[in-house]
């Protein structure tokens, strides 16, 4: 009876040990990174709707990438001078062939890219994008 109660107890342990592991780890893009080329929006896109249906603001720190959720939180490096920024995704894209994120004019002059146009960037999710209820 003792090493039954053991037994059991050192499964249930197991199992909750895993479930957390696996909530923690699984299916979750919260550490998702990626490298490559980064760019920002061009003026003549302000006011229009981007693919969440939220206009673009050249003054938010908004960004678009091809896959991540809407309204995951990433933070993009400047790999050259090292700058930052945190930004929301809420459009899709960049659509220019090796390009990884688009960022929104203010992101761009916080990462220093408005005279480059395009830099080597690293992205790195920071927050997940909230479930949809």
């Amino acid at each position: 009876m003792h090493f039954t109660f053991l037994n059991t107890y050192a499964t249930r342990l197991s199992i909750s040990v895993l479930a957390i592991i696996i909530t923690a780890c699984g299916g979750s893009k919260s550490a998702f990174t990626q490298s490559g080329d980064g760019s920002y929006y061009a003026d003549k896109f302000a006011g229009r709707a981007t693919a969440s249906g939220v206009p673009y603001r050249p003054g938010k720190l908004t960004a678009a990438h091809n896959t991540l959720p809407f309204g995951t939180r990433i933070r993009v490096t400047n790999v050259r001078t090292g700058r930052s920024v945190k930004v929301v995704v809420n459009d899709r894209g960049p659509h220019a062939k090796g390009r990884i994120v688009d960022v929104s004019k203010r992101a761009a002059g916080k990462l220093g890219l408005l005279d480059a146009g395009v830099a080597p960037v690293k992205l790195k999710v920071i927050r997940a994008a909230p479930a949809k209820r």
